[in-house]
């Protein structure tokens, strides 16, 4: 059996990894937050925003750790058509999730279905990136931690949902991804410990990209997109924000007009007024 190490550069990368799933819970809270607040397809758009930011921010966080990973004995490649698959389903999966919970009218019912189905899709996302692994070698899993994980992944995501349901403050919502990203990130390397590697001695050429050619140019790109739409997301105002500067625009307008409507002898006593000789 091949030593496996889950951490070859330390603790940048399982930090950085964190640091991925938080941004994109935090982003995804706050777009579905900005979506229960709107209607029509105002909503939808923060609904695709934060399917996508979460999505997103779940695979970032797998293959940012998956920088670290390391089978003594044995080169790794990626399977690129199953690595985009897996993306693709991350982001599906939680669009399920949030639309369940952006629409549905029985919330309870809504919160878990749109937990139990966003579980299972994080879930299915790890999967689907480590059966995208070629390496010399057979991987096998361990059945109680694979469980585990799976239901690390649907509480961790029910908690995210009924968080976006139930938070509404920028503070809240930062403790809560703090929280969701811990979740996630410990779904993750329970999964990782369910793994075993069967080394196999081989001077064949692995098929696949390395994880530099690869996964590691795509974490970039996607951590970028995170952090470019949290700052349009900070910066955007709620719509209880504009509705309260639109209050506070009609609350001032009164004063304004008071000035232009003042009794006349007001103005008469001001402008009658001439120097004494």
């Amino acid at each position: 059996m091949g030593h496996l190490d889950h951490a070859t550069f330390g603790w940048l990368t399982p930090a950085l990894s964190y640091a991925m799933a938080c941004v994109g819970a935090a982003l995804g809270l706050r777009c579905t937050v900005r979506a229960l607040d709107a209607t029509g397809r105002s909503r939808r758009n923060w609904l695709l925003t934060a399917a996508s930011a979460i999505g997103t921010g779940i695979w970032t966080m797998h293959f940012v750790a998956m920088l670290g990973f390391g089978v003594t004995g044995s080169d790794i490649r990626y399977d690129v058509p199953l690595t985009i698959l897996s993306l693709v389903v991350a982001m599906a999966v939680v669009g399920v999730g949030v639309f369940a919970v952006g629409y549905g009218r029985d919330r309870v019912r809504s919160l878990l279905i749109g937990g139990l189905t966003t579980g299972v899709g994080v879930a299915s996302m790890h999967y689907l990136g480590m059966a995208a692994l070629r390496l010399h070698g057979e991987v096998s899993f361990d059945p109680l931690l694979v469980g585990l994980s799976v239901l690390i992944a649907v509480v961790a995501a029910t908690a995210a949902l009924w968080a976006a349901l139930n938070i509404h403050s920028p503070a809240a919502v930062a403790v809560a991804s703090l929280v969701m990203g811990a979740a996630v990130s410990s779904m993750h390397y329970t999964g990782m410990f369910a793994v075993r590697v069967d080394v196999v001695p081989s001077s064949a050429t692995l098929p696949g990209a390395t994880v530099m050619q690869f996964i590691f140019p795509l974490a970039v790109g996607l951590g970028s997109y995170l952090f470019i739409t949290s700052a349009f997301v900070a910066l955007s105002p709620t719509a209880r924000e504009r509705a309260a500067y639109a209050s506070a625009g009609r609350l001032t307008e009164p004063d304004e007009r008071a000035v232009d409507v003042a009794p006349p002898g007001f103005h008469t006593a001001r402008t009658a007024r001439t120097p004494l000789n």
